[in-house]
């Protein structure tokens, strides 16, 4: 099962600053880089980097408001990085569950080895 994973994508959730951007522009609908700076432990121009980089990946989209740009998420980027994560999560589900059938017929293997040794 392999699952197609847009790494520049995760790359860019990846840092928490831009998770929490990305929480302050869907709760207030959008924000400068000024605003979300006044909310964040950073810079301005640190802020200003992190929206390059999720405007990159297709996650925001600014359009120019007097002298700043005002940014706003991009529901069908961020439902398409929602999907590939749910897609991530139901793989390594899979995963786990025929690693831990492997153990407990291992383990079953075992017992019946302990078991008709200690008849013996």
């Amino acid at each position: 099962m392999s699952v197609m994973v847009d790494d520049d994508l995760w790359s860019a959730v990846g840092d928490p600053i831009r998770r929490r951007m990305l929480d302050l522009l869907l709760n207030d609908g959008s924000g400068t880089a000024t605003s979300l700076s006044e909310r964040l432990p950073v810079t301005r121009q640190a802020v200003a980097k992190h929206l390059v980089v999720l405007d990159r990946v297709g996650l925001v989209h600014a359009t120019t408001a007097g002298r700043e740009k005002q940014f706003r998420v991009d529901q069908a980027q961020l439902a398409r990085a929602v999907a590939q994560l749910a897609e991530v999560g139901a793989a390594w589900d899979a995963r786990l569950q025929r690693i831990k059938r492997i153990a407990e017929t291992i383990q079953r293997r075992r017992g019946t080895t302990n078991d008709s040794e200690k008849k013996q």
